[in-house]
C-alpha cells in the first residue's frame, strides 16, 4: 500500500460487474476513504445496479446512485430494447485492441458521461482519484476504454475543475488497464472479492442470472477458466 495514496480519497465507478467490484476493493486497499458511484442510465435490466447496491453494502462504502436516462438517446443494444444483444463470436478478444469494429453494445459516450459525474463527485468529496475498470486487453472494441482516452480525460479534468486550478491534481486510476480477465479475477480474490455478488451479463434476468451466451458472459467464463477458479455465476 502506497503512502502516497493511503491518506487520500477516491471515487469508484461501480456498475455491479466483475471489473468494477475488483476496482472497488483495490481502492479500499489503496485509499483512505472511498465513495462508490453507480448509474441508473436506462439500461436493459436493473440486475447489475441491484448487485452494485449489495456490493457497496458488503464493502461498507458510501454509495451514490445517479439517474441519467441515456435510453432517450438510444444507439446501443444496452439501452434500446428494439436492438438485439448478439451472442459472443467465440473469438480471441485479446486481439480486439487492434480491431476497428465497434460492437452494438457500445453506449455512445457512456464513460465520458459517467466520468464527468464522478469528477463532480470527486470535487464534492475532496477526492484525489477516480477509479474506473477500463481494460485495454479484453476491452471488446469500446473506444472509451483505451489508455489514450483516459489520459485525455485526466488532462481535461485538471483544466476544468476548481481543484485542478488550485493545484489539487486529480488522477484517473485504471488498475485493470493491462490485466487479462484471469489476472483481474486473481487480483479480486486476493483482495477478498465475492464474485458471486456480481452481475456482468448483458441479458441478465430480473434475478441476476446470466444468459451464458453474450460477449460479457463469454469473457467472464474464459476468465474463470484461465484463472483456474470456480465460476460462481448463476446461469439461466
Amino acid at each position: 500500500m502506497s503512502t502516497s495514496t493511503t491518506s487520500k480519497n477516491a471515487v469508484v465507478l461501480l456498475s455491479g460487474g466483475l471489473d468494477s467490484v475488483t476496482c472497488l476493493y483495490w481502492a479500499k486497499a489503496n485509499y483512505a476513504n472511498v465513495t462508490a458511484v453507480s448509474f441508473n442510465y436506462g439500461q436493459r435490466h436493473n440486475s447489475e445496479l441491484n448487485a452494485a447496491k449489495k456490493i457497496a453494502a458488503t464493502a461498507q462504502v458510501n454509495h451514490r446512485i445517479i439517474d441519467i436516462d441515456l435510453a432517450q438517446l438510444g444507439g446501443s443494444a444496452l439501452t434500446d430494447a428494439s436492438l438485439v444483444v448478439p451472442d459472443a463470436k467465440q473469438t480471441d478478444f485479446s486481439d480486439n485492441q487492434h480491431n476497428d469494429s465497434i460492437p452494438i453494445t457500445y453506449v455512445p459516450a457512456r464513460n465520458t458521461i459517467f466520468l464527468s459525474y464522478a469528477l463532480a463527485l470527486a470535487e464534492v468529496t475532496q477526492s484525489n482519484a477516480i477509479v474506473i475498470g477500463v481494460n485495454a486487453v479484453d476491452y471488446s472494441g469500446y473506444p472509451d476504454c483505451r489508455p489514450e482516452y483516459i489520459e485525455a480525460f485526466e488532462k481535461m479534468a485538471n483544466l476544468a475543475t476548481k481543484a485542478g486550478v488550485m493545484g489539487n491534481h486529480l488522477h484517473i486510476a485504471t488498475p485493470l488497464l493491462h490485466l487479462s480477465k484471469a489476472e483481474i479475477i486473481k487480483l479480486g480474490v486476493s483482495l477478498g472479492v465475492d464474485y458471486a455478488l456480481t452481475v456482468s451479463c448483458y441479458r441478465a434476468d430480473s434475478e441476476g442470472r446470466a444468459c451464458g451466451h453474450c460477449d460479457s458472459c463469454y469473457l467472464r467464463q474464459q476468465g474463470f477458466l484461465q484463472a483456474e477458479i470456480d465460476d460462481p455465476t448463476i446461469y439461466q
